[in-house]
C-alpha cells in the first residue's frame, strides 16, 4: 500500500477515534463544549488528506486508485459528515449512555423518502469529490499521470446511477417491517 493509500486508512481511523472521543466527552465527562470541539475536528481530517494527496502529485507522483479515493472520501466526509456524527451520536446516546429515544427505523415511504434525501447527499459528495478530481487532472495536466483519476471518475458515475435507480426502486418496493414470529 503506498503513502496515499495509508492516509486514507488513517483519515477514516481519525474520523472515528474524533466521534468517539467528542462523544465520550460530552456524555461521560459532561464536557458539551470540549465534546463538540472534537466533533468540529473531522474536517481538519479532511484538509490534512487533500493536502497530503496534493503534495504527493505536485511532487511528480503518478495518481494512483489511492489518489482518487482520496477525493471520494473527502467528498463523501464532507457530504455525509454531519449526519454520520448525528448517526452515531443517536446510538451512542441510545446503546451505550441508556439515554434518548431509541434510533428510528424507518419503513415504506419514510424510507424511500429518506434514502432519497440521501442519494441527494450522494450527489452533492459526487459534486465535490469530481471536482476534486478534475482539478487534479487539470493540475496535473498529464493524461498518463492522471488515468487512475479518470478510471474512478467513471466508476464513480456509475455507483451514482445505480444508487438513484436504488432509491426509485424504494418507492416501487418499500421497504417493510420485519415481521416478529
Amino acid at each position: 500500500m503506498n503513502f496515499v493509500a495509508w492516509m486514507i486508512v488513517a483519515s477514516e481511523v481519525g474520523f472515528w477515534v474524533f466521534i468517539i472521543l467528542g462523544l465520550v466527552t460530552r456524555y461521560f465527562l459532561k464536557r458539551e463544549k470540549l465534546g463538540l470541539f472534537f466533533l468540529a475536528l473531522t474536517p481538519l481530517i479532511d484538509l490534512i488528506l487533500l493536502i497530503t494527496t496534493s503534495l504527493d502529485l505536485y511532487n511528480g507522483a503518478t495518481a494512483t486508485r489511492a489518489h482518487a479515493i482520496a477525493a471520494v472520501y473527502i467528498g463523501v466526509s464532507i457530504a455525509f459528515g454531519k449526519s454520520m456524527i448525528k448517526w452515531a451520536d443517536e446510538r451512542f446516546r441510545y446503546y451505550v449512555t441508556k439515554q434518548g429515544p431509541k434510533p428510528v427505523q424507518r419503513f415504506g415511504m419514510e424510507y424511500a423518502l429518506h434514502y432519497l434525501k440521501s442519494w441527494g447527499m450522494h450527489v452533492l459528495a459526487y459534486v465535490i469529490g469530481a471536482g476534486l478530481l478534475i482539478g487534479l487532472i487539470y493540475f496535473i495536466n498529464d493524461p498518463s499521470r492522471t488515468e487512475a483519476l479518470y478510471g474512478i471518475l467513471k466508476l464513480w458515475t456509475v455507483v451514482l446511477g445505480v444508487d438513484l435507480l436504488i432509491a426509485i426502486s424504494n418507492f416501487v418496493w418499500p421497504k417493510r417491517a420485519k415481521v416478529k414470529a
